[in-house]
């Protein structure tokens, strides 16, 4: 009878002991880390939610990037540019041409669109809405959301 109740009382605390391993290493897992293009000119820290920060400055807004699988890259940028262009561009985000219209914007977070080899392009929203001007010309808005994402 002894006996018994030793090995009950050894399964329930070996039981514990995985159920507490298992709940420890739950919270560890392999994070992706996208650096921006012009790993130079900022650094990136992953946050534990996957949000990667970048910049430097009083002012904080999001930008997600959506590539051409739908696979979305979160970032926070902290700046003290005015322009959402110049915050991107600073920080190594973003890169194009200037055009009649403004920057043609082909690279994003190093990857590359372009319309030309297979009409995809780099689609510019503004808090989930398609944008109403290009990313050179848009005022940051504090705590804003701004993305990039490939269409065709």
């Amino acid at each position: 009878m002894k006996k018994t109740n030793m090995q009950s009382w050894l399964s329930l605390l070996l039981c514990a002991v995985l159920i507490a391993a298992v709940a420890l290493l739950a919270g560890c897992g392999e994070t992706k880390t996208q650096t921006p293009t012009d790993a130079n000119r900022s650094t990136v820290v992953v946050s534990q939610a996957g949000l990667n920060q970048v910049g430097q400055g009083a002012t904080s807004f999001y930008f997600d990037v959506v590539d051409g699988e739908g696979n979305t890259t979160k970032f926070q940028v902290l700046t003290d540019k005015t322009l959402v262009g110049e915050a991107l561009m600073d920080n190594g985000l973003i890169n194009g041409d200037q055009g009649d219209y403004g920057l043609y914007v082909k690279t994003v977070n190093g990857i590359t669109a372009d319309y030309d080899v297979d009409q995809t392009y780099w689609a510019f929203y503004v808090n989930g809405e398609y944008a109403t001007s290009g990313v050179d010309t848009t005022t940051i808005t504090p705590g804003a959301t701004y993305m990039f994402k490939v269409e065709k």
